[in-house]
C-alpha cells in the first residue's frame, strides 16, 4: 500500500490543480470575457495587425538602397518585390524616398509616389507605402529609424490559430485602488531592443490578494491605465517578457476595476520584428497569475 502513496500524492495535486482551474463567474461576465479575446484575435489578423510583419530594417544616415536583391543594403522578401527598388535617405533626422523608374510604388490610400519625405509612426497622418501584398512605413525608437514591413499575405496571418488563455475566472477581478505620484515618478522601462526607455508613471494600482498587498506601476493612456507586467508563470506557462493589461480609470463613483483575465502577449510574443517594452523590475509580481493569454508557440 505504501508504494502507491506517491501516486495518490500526484493524482490528488493534479486534480486539485484542475479544479482551481475552472471557469468561474456569472454566464454573463464569461461570456463578455471571451467576446473580448475574440476581437483580440480578430484584431491580430488585420492590416494594422502584428501577424503580418516580416521585417524591421535599421536605417543608416545617408542613401538605404532597398529591393529583393541581396545587394540592396535593406532586403525585401524576395517573390514579393522588384530586385532593385530605390533608396531611403536619412538626414537630420528626416526621411526621404527615392523610387527607381518602372517600379511602381504606391501611397497606401493614394496614387503612385516617385519621391517624398515620409512621417514616422510618432508622428499624424504616418506615410504607409505599398507594393503588391507589402506595405511599410518609418519607425522611430529613440534616436533611430527604421523601415517596418508588412506582408499581408503572411504565413502567420494564414496559419495563425489562435492564442491559449487560462479559463475565464472572476477571482482574478479585483478593486483596486490608485496610489497617485505627485510629481509623476520617472520609471525605467527596459525594451527588447536592449535600451531603456524613461517613462512617466502617474501612479500605482494596488490590489490584494490572500490578504497580501500588490503593486503595480501604470502608465497614463488616456482614458486608461497601461500596465506592463511579469509574474511568477512567466517563462514558464506565459511570455517570458512579461504581459500587457489595460484597466479603465475610476468610474464616477470612484471605483476602479483590474481584471487579469485581459491580460494579453505583446507583439514580440508573435514576431521577431517588433520592439516592445519589458516590465519594469517592480511590476515583477510575487505570485501566480493564472488568468488571461499563455503564451504562443516559442516567444521571441
Amino acid at each position: 500500500m505504501r508504494k502507491f502513496f506517491p501516486l495518490l500524492l500526484v493524482i490528488i495535486v493534479l486534480t486539485s490543480c484542475q479544479n482551481e482551474l475552472r471557469e468561474k463567474g456569472t454566464p454573463e461576465y464569461i461570456s463578455e470575457i471571451k467576446e473580448w479575446h475574440k476581437k483580440r484575435i480578430e484584431n491580430l489578423k488585420k492590416e494594422n495587425g502584428w501577424l503580418n510583419l516580416v521585417g524591421l530594417l535599421w536605417l543608416n544616415e545617408g542613401e538605404n538602397k532597398f529591393g529583393s536583391d541581396q545587394s540592396n543594403n535593406l532586403v525585401f522578401p524576395e517573390g514579393k518585390a522588384e530586385p532593385f527598388m530605390g533608396s531611403f535617405f536619412l538626414k537630420d533626422s528626416t526621411v526621404t524616398i527615392e523610387i527607381n523608374k518602372n517600379v511602381k510604388v504606391f501611397l497606401k490610400d493614394g496614387g503612385q509616389i516617385e519621391k517624398m519625405i515620409l512621417r514616422h509612426d510618432q508622428q499624424p497622418e504616418t506615410t504607409v507605402l505599398s507594393y503588391g501584398s507589402l506595405r511599410w512605413f518609418v519607425i522611430k525608437r529613440g534616436d533611430r529609424y527604421g523601415i517596418r514591413l508588412r506582408d499581408l499575405e503572411a504565413d502567420l496571418v494564414k496559419n495563425f490559430s489562435g492564442i491559449e488563455t487560462y479559463p475565464v475566472n472572476s477571482d482574478w477581478k479585483f478593486e483596486a485602488k490608485f496610489e497617485k505620484y505627485d510629481p509623476p515618478k520617472k520609471i525605467a522601462v527596459p525594451n527588447i531592443l536592449g535600451t531603456i526607455d524613461e517613462e512617466k508613471s502617474p501612479g500605482a494600482l494596488v490590489f490584494s490578494k490572500d490578504g497580501k498587498e500588490y503593486k503595480v506601476d501604470a502608465l497614463d493612456e488616456g482614458d486608461s491605465y497601461f500596465l506592463i507586467f511579469a509574474d511568477e508563470t512567466s517563462g514558464i506557462e506565459t511570455y517570458g517578457g512579461g504581459r500587457f493589461l489595460y484597466t479603465p480609470k475610476a468610474d464616477s463613483t470612484g471605483k476602479l476595476l483590474i481584471d487579469f483575465n485581459r491580460a494579453y502577449n505583446p507583439p514580440c510574443v508573435f514576431t521577431k520584428y517588433a520592439t516592445c517594452p519589458l516590465p519594469p523590475k517592480q511590476n515583477h509580481l510575487k505570485m501566480q497569475i493564472t488568468a488571461g493569454e499563455k503564451n504562443y508557440g516559442h516567444g521571441h
